[in-house]
């Protein structure tokens, strides 16, 4: 079902490319051949596709063919994951200088960073994607359809619009005072004004909250697709982080949000490694909100799960296997830092995924393969254990998991445990301990009320959603990114970890951009 439908999104993307994309540095506009694009449902269903597909592939091939040159060209989750985690307790890079991610890994980035640039350029050219899909989706436009067809597009209207206030979300999380462009702006000569974190939050929320019912619900959500869930979970982040984006506590509603994602009908996944392999597309029947799918054959590249599952595995050791993990080398770069294992009881909690045999669990240096725990949480193995697929030519058959219960079930609890009304904290405990009861199989790790504080969310947060790209916006919500208040090895590029200047707490807009709109600026940079 996965290859079917990207199959069917993909035949039409590169169409929308010659109607939307112009200079690197100019945001993509539309020209006459959107008249040509946009004629069918079906053409619009395989628009949407591209826009879905935008955040694991780099273009229309793994090699070559990009939808943008910028700096190294990466794919919009490789640029997430580096920037979510790399500078965190969660990721040690061997290929500091390889992979130009010593300034992400020690937290001393500047505005000419290659990481940086791509992530705020891969953003922008997502939304970009969005904005010319819903100007050509308006109702007057549609009206040459069927009523029935009017109906189908929009639904993929609402997905679009969804899919455009994810991007911003992740503008506001990663660089906070942003440039805003929607399909009501001029397509050509136009400077986009710099909105203020506030403005940005306040658009995202009645986006997401004027959507939701022009989506499908669970039930009836193809695979790959955003439904009710993904946007109520979405409006859940947003609120959740409310008090670091706008200095303003929304905890109830939050809590609110996730109730409504709940309501839809998802369940844990009683294997938790089976959420990170090759079949875990079947688990978007209980645990999986939304995934990004990735396929050997339809949407390869060598960054999104690829990258993480590959860079996994050592090309070093002589213990470690490619095999064991369905790939065919290793790539050697990532392994976890030492505080991360420590934050588990033991291995009888089956989250402790971590290749140890010759590796030392702390690390004298980061960029040694033989210091810290190789992760063997994400493979690219299916459920049988058997290779998905032949990374050494198409990548993992492995999806990205973007949004899943459990991390719902945490968000809830912390907006409980935070003073959010709407639920109590015998719910949120009972949740907790389904957790708990999934990690060790039994009720032998099942928390009291006592246990219920913010300190342990943000430790259970780790251990149940390491290496998923939670962490750096988890240990800024907590105070624990920038300052003193958590140190771990290698934070501020010294090995017992120093506290850094906070404006880390954000990207910086890469310079490139400050100087091609000159209604842009970086507070502190």
């Amino acid at each position: 079902m996965k290859k079917i439908y990207y199959t069917a999104l993909f035949f039409c993307s590169t169409l929308l490319l010659a109607s939307c994309i112009g200079d690197l540095d100019q945001y993509p506009h539309e020209d006459e051949t959107a008249s040509t694009i946009y004629t069918s449902a079906g053409n619009y269903k395989a628009v949407l596709g591209k826009i879905y597909a935008s955040m694991v592939t780099t273009g229309q091939e793994k090699n070559g063919s990009n939808d943008l040159s910028s700096n190294s060209g990466q794919d919009y989750m490789r640029c997430f994951f580096n920037l979510q985690e790399a500078g965190t307790d969660e990721v040690a890079s061997t290929w500091l200088s390889g992979d130009n991610v010593t300034g992400l890994t020690y937290l001393r980035w500047d505005a000419n960073d290659p990481w940086v640039s791509d992530m705020y350029y891969r953003i922008y050219y997502n939304i970009a994607l969005c904005n010319e899909f819903l100007r050509n989706a308006t109702d007057e436009k549609l009206a040459r359809f069927s009523e029935e067809e009017q109906t189908e597009i929009r639904h993929y209207r609402a997905e679009a619009r969804f899919m455009r206030a994810l991007f911003y979300y992740h503008a506001l999380d990663l660089f906070r005072n942003i440039p805003f462009i929607t399909e009501n702006d001029p397509t050509v000569g136009y400077l986009p004004p710099r909105y203020t974190a506030t403005q940005i939050f306040s658009y995202i929320e009645s986006e997401l909250t004027g959507i939701v019912s022009d989506m499908l619900n669970k039930a009836d959500c193809p695979y790959g697709r955003a439904s009710q869930g993904a946007a109520y979970t979405l409006l859940a982040k947003l609120y959740l982080n409310a008090q670091v984006y706008i200095n303003a506590p929304k905890y109830t509603e939050c809590i609110t949000a996730c109730q409504n994602a709940i309501k839809q009908g998802y369940s844990l996944e009683d294997d938790y490694a089976k959420l990170f392999n090759a079949d875990n597309d079947k688990r978007t029947a209980n645990e999986i909100i939304f995934t990004l799918p990735v396929d050997a054959v339809h949407t390869v590249s060598w960054g999104s799960s690829t990258y993480i599952v590959c860079g996994a595995v050592s090309n070093t050791s002589d213990e470690q296997k490619p095999e064991d993990y369905g790939v065919k080398s290793g790539w050697g770069m990532f392994r976890v830092r030492g505080e991360v294992p420590a934050l588990f009881t033991g291995v009888d909690d089956q989250r402790y995924m971590f290749f140890t045999d010759g590796q030392t669990q702390y690390l004298d240096k980061i960029d040694d393969q033989s210091n810290g725990f190789f992760v063997t949480k994400w493979t690219n193995l299916t459920d049988a254990g058997e290779t998905a697929s032949n990374t050494a030519e198409g990548g993992v058959n492995t999806d990205y998991p973007l949004f899943r219960l459990a991390d719902v079930y945490l968000m809830m609890a912390e907006a409980v445990v935070r003073g959010g009304s709407g639920s109590d904290r015998a719910t949120v405990l009972g949740y907790i301990n389904d957790l708990q009861r999934r990690a060790y199989g039994n009720d032998s790790h099942k928390k009291e009320d006592a246990e219920l504080t913010d300190t342990f969310i943000l430790k259970e947060r780790a251990r149940e959603l390491y290496w998923e790209g939670y962490r750096r916006t988890d240990l800024i919500r907590f105070g624990s990114f920038t300052t003193n208040k958590y140190l771990w090895q290698w934070k501020g590029g010294e090995k017992g970890g120093v506290a850094v200047n906070s404006k880390y707490n954000i990207y910086p807009i890469p310079t490139t951009e400050l100087t091609a709109n000159p209604n842009l600026y970086n507070e502190n940079y």
